[in-house]
């Protein structure tokens, strides 16, 4: 009996399987439905991500994403901005999950990720020393951490809790309240769980 799928639908599959929580069967439906729908669609999606690493960059001060032709992130240039307030995330996308509660007016720094030494995560490879220099450079007041909710930014957390109070003893460090369900990314939550943790976040 023949099992064996079309070779160029069974690369589809194995390419959608690379995504995080798309398993097999996700992984078929999404190639099949490719097939199935107009080949415009196929191509626009393979123009796009063609594109994608040429035309995105890291903010050289935020680390939040950018087009590539901007020099650094509008969350850092724009005058309405208060620099003396950064608010700390794990990845990009956590920003505009921020953004949405229309409730933060100061700016973000990046970490890139959270300490995991089990995936070998380490200090040195987050953005923390940038982050040491931005708050001497803007004269920073306050520093809101907000790593998501689970060991790994727990541990973040209190890493940066006592760098920066032995560093910085005069800069007010808080965090994001615990309205925020424990192992939940910042970029799953709700707009009204979110505004409530800004709201009430909690000196560390």
């Amino acid at each position: 009996m023949i099992t064996m799928l079309p070779k160029a639908l069974s690369e589809t599959i194995e390419a959608l399987g690379h995504l995080p929580g798309v398993g097999p069967r996700t992984a078929e439906r999404y190639a099949y439905y490719l097939f199935k729908s107009n080949p415009r669609l196929s191509e626009d999606i393979a123009v796009t991500l063609s594109t994608l690493h040429d035309s995105v960059k890291n903010c050289p001060v935020t680390f939040a994403l950018i087009d590539v032709d901007e020099e650094v992130s509008e969350f850092y240039s724009d005058p309405e901005r208060d620099k003396s307030t950064i608010l700390v995330v794990e990845e990009p996308l956590d920003i505009y999950a921020i953004e949405q509660t229309k409730q933060f007016s100061g700016t973000y720094h990046v970490l890139g990720g959270a300490i995991s030494p089990i995936d070998g995560i380490t200090t040195d490879q987050l953005h923390i020393r940038e982050l040491l220099d931005r708050i001497e450079k803007d004269n920073v007041k306050e520093v809101i951490v907000a790593t998501n909710p689970s060991v790994e930014g727990e541990s973040t957390a209190l890493l940066l809790q006592k760098m920066l109070s032995e560093k910085y003893p005069s800069v007010k460090v808080t965090r994001l309240a615990r309205g925020l369900p424990l192992g939940v990314d910042l970029s799953y939550a709700d707009q009204i769980t979110l505004s409530a943790a800004l709201e009430n976040r909690t000196k560390l």
